[in-house]
């Protein structure tokens, strides 16, 4: 009877599920897991961008500013002294280039509107005895549309300038605590990352290899970034100035900072200069100067690009966009600005956190790897003692193992911190 019962609760039951199936949901799990913690982090990103955009572009100002710091250190000076240099020094060269820009930019815009209006002139003539022959009451009528569509929306722009004033406030705020971390980053970049991966016990190597990887990739991606859109800016800043098209200087603002955007920014101040090269100058000018455009952003990404950058920290374009997408959705223009160096510097620095170090044999890194939470050494009684034939071996192992301890030569030298 018991062995009708057996058979009847075997048959009954239901057969194991394939492996493949078992494979599938224990990786559906996990990625189920990844993406709810992936987004919970960027809800409190986006909730607190306040705090992170200023935090992330002070990482930026400090690969960029590091430097000089460190220069002024080695010549005799204290950190903080050396740190106030540097800070006062990049505010100068800030405000001096802003208070051109806006002198420039004054004394040019009435200039502009009178191009602009003989140019809307000019285009509205070749479009009612050009090939088109728009009737001039049509072109009317669009701009009487144009005046009646603002003239609706006046409520909502009023509260557009008002929503931009509340911006205005929370801008000032996020300058201020950039700049005060900006200066204690540069002050003390070292010990504050020492004290950050105080805590993590046995896995400080790892996370610190990690770290120096992600900021050497930083900073070479920062100096390379600025020298490029440097380079970017100064010549089309040349080709518009010999071409006669007003605002040059603020243009070049414009290009200068698109720049730090990959693939949009160059379109978004490349588009805006074309713009007003064809208000002010016409359209001939203005396809000149995209003639120019397109050549030298092809000897940017081409030539500039890898030389100066270097193709450790490129991305793929596909990389590279959807990094930009979701800084924008995140922190919006501040947030596409650092989305693609954040992304390069993941891209860096996973390999060094999870691969074993380079500089030990095999086995070490692997009993490194595989070594168990508790401290202190085996039991007596799970200790292998050694045969009396390798006694003058382990004897010399011994001693290689007391140099590795004591930081000689079996041990790791311990480079600069990031930050510092």
């Amino acid at each position: 009877m018991n062995d009708d019962r057996h058979r009847r609760s075997a048959a009954s039951a239901s057969p194991p599920a394939p492996p493949l199936l078992r494979a599938a949901a224990a990786w559906s799990w996990r990625l189920i897991a990844i993406g709810a913690v992936g987004y919970g982090i960027v809800w409190i990103i986006g909730t607190l961008k306040i705090v992170f955009l200023p935090c992330a572009i002070a990482l930026f100002l400090c690969a960029l500013l590091r430097p000089l710091t460190a220069r002024l250190e080695r010549a005799g000076l204290p950190s903080l002294a050396a740190t106030w240099i540097t800070m006062l020094l990049a505010l100068a060269v800030l405000g001096g280039i802003g208070t051109f820009v806006g002198i420039q930019a004054n004394q040019e815009f009435p200039k502009l509107a009178d191009e602009v209006q003989s140019t809307a002139r000019s285009l509205q003539h070749w479009l009612e005895t050009g090939p088109l022959h728009v009737k001039h009451s049509q072109i009317q009528n669009s701009i009487d549309q144009g005046i009646d569509y603002l003239e609706k929306r006046r409520g909502k722009l009023a509260n557009t300038a008002v929503q931009a004033g509340a911006v205005t406030v929370e801008v000032l705020a996020a300058i201020v605590l950039l700049l005060f971390i900006t200066f204690f980053l540069l002050k003390d970049g070292a010990r504050i990352w020492d004290w950050t991966i105080g805590g993590t016990g046995r896995y400080r190597p790892r996370i610190d290899r990690a770290g120096r990887a992600a900021w050497e990739t930083l900073s070479q991606y920062v100096h390379g970034t600025v020298m490029v859109a440097a380079i970017h800016a100064v010549v089309l800043a040349i080709v518009l100035a010999v071409l006669g098209v007003p605002l040059v200087a603020p243009l070049a603002v414009v290009i200068f900072l698109g720049s730090f955007i990959p693939i949009v920014g160059i379109l978004v101040g490349g588009a805006l200069a074309v713009a007003v090269a064809f208000a002010a100058k016409g359209g001939v000018i203005a396809l000149i100067f995209l003639g120019v455009l397109i050549i030298e952003h092809q000897a940017e990404s081409h030539l500039l690009q890898p030389l100066l950058v270097g193709r450790l920290v490129r991305l793929h374009p596909l990389a590279i966009i959807l990094a930009i997408s979701i800084g924008g959705i995140v922190g919006g223009i501040p947030g596409a600005a650092v989305a693609v160096p954040i992304a390069a510097v993941v891209y860096r620095a996973w390999p060094a956190l999870r691969d074993p170090p380079e500089d030990l044999p095999p086995e070490v890194a692997a009993v490194t790897e595989e070594e168990p939470e508790g401290d202190g050494p085996a039991p007596d009684g799970e200790r292998e003692e050694p045969s009396d034939g390798a006694d003058g071996a382990d004897g010399g192992d011994g001693g290689a193992r007391e140099d590795r301890d004591d930081g000689e030569p079996g041990g790791k030298a311990d480079p600069g911190k990031p930050g510092g």
